[in-house]
């Protein structure tokens, strides 16, 4: 299968850009196509390649940055709250760069088709009502091998596991379309429709199957964990790739490693959002985490 060699430190830049169009593709799946001048300088890893996605507060016309150098975050974390621009980590899901795009799936919590967006964050809300035109900032890599890419097999790997909810699918269709011919995958994804469902085109030898939560149940349930106890895995050396919601994906990766006997090193696991939380709080608790280390 294909492999690839330890990530290079990179360097990410701002880019400004503007919606160039949207589409739904499921009852809470919006795919938003973005344009600009630079967008050929994005260069993504493809896989799971996340960027910074800068959006503004809802009185503003486009998001607002003081620094966008070396020192932007501390600058984001000075400004006053009500304006500073809204920041979300997002996956990009495919790139054309001789056009000068690139395209992001959003999860729409929420929604209904042909209705707005009434619950959910900034970010599905924003996506719900963008019209071309619409202005945004972005942090993106500027080299492919870069430090927002996660998944890695390494070498020696036999077979891929790959489960997620609907906020990681973008990442799951990328990487299922970037795996080699004839890689043996194994992936379980959860979301809240039926008509969630879509193609994932890959050469890889992947069986794909689909969860679909009941909504009435949904925070005491684990549709992914529950699937993965009952299922029989491949043999030989695997390679895990978890996301979705951070209880989750520590549920998934506790069995995987201690009832499946998967090594550690070879489960990258990552928490998409957390129920009952919003990112603004998950990067509260990461500062307030890195400012303790630093202290220690």
């Amino acid at each position: 299968m294909t492999t690839t060699a330890a990530p290079a430190t990179a360097p990410f830049r701002f880019f400004d850009v503007h919606v160039v169009r949207s589409r739904r593709l499921g009852p809470s799946m919006l795919r938003v196509t973005f344009g600009g001048e630079r967008l050929a300088e994005l260069a993504s890893g493809g896989r799971d390649q996340r960027f910074k996605l800068f959006l503004p507060q809802p009185h503003q016309n486009r998001p607002l940055l003081h620094d966008t150098g070396d020192g932007w975050y501390t600058a984001w974390r000075a400004q006053d709250p009500a304006e500073r621009a809204v920041m979300r980590s997002y996956t990009i899901r495919e790139q054309r760069p001789h056009l000068g795009e690139f395209d992001v799936d959003f999860a729409l919590h929420g929604a209904e088709p042909g209705a707005a967006v009434t619950t959910g964050g900034p970010a599905s809300r924003w996506a719900a009502r963008a019209r071309p035109g619409d202005r945004l900032t972005v942090l993106a890599p500027a080299v492919e091998d870069n430090g927002g890419v996660d998944f890695r097999p390494p070498p020696g790997t036999d077979w891929i596991l790959l489960t997620g909810d609907e906020t990681a699918l973008p990442a799951v269709a990328g990487i299922l379309a970037w795996l080699s011919p004839g890689t043996r995958a194994k992936v379980w994804i959860e979301t809240g429709h039926e008509g969630d469902r879509r193609q994932l085109p890959t050469f890889a030898d992947a069986d794909v199957s689909w969860l679909v939560r009941d909504a009435a149940d949904a925070a005491h349930r684990t549709p992914v964990l529950d699937a993965l106890r009952a299922a029989e895995l491949p043999e030989g050396t695997p390679y895990a790739w978890i996301a979705g919601e951070a209880g989750t994906v520590k549920a998934v990766r506790r069995h995987l490693v201690g009832e499946r006997g998967f090594d550690r090193r070879a489960v990258k696991f990552t928490g998409y959002w957390r129920r009952g939380a919003c990112e603004e709080d998950l990067l509260a608790e990461l500062t307030a985490g890195a400012a303790a280390a630093a202290e220690d």
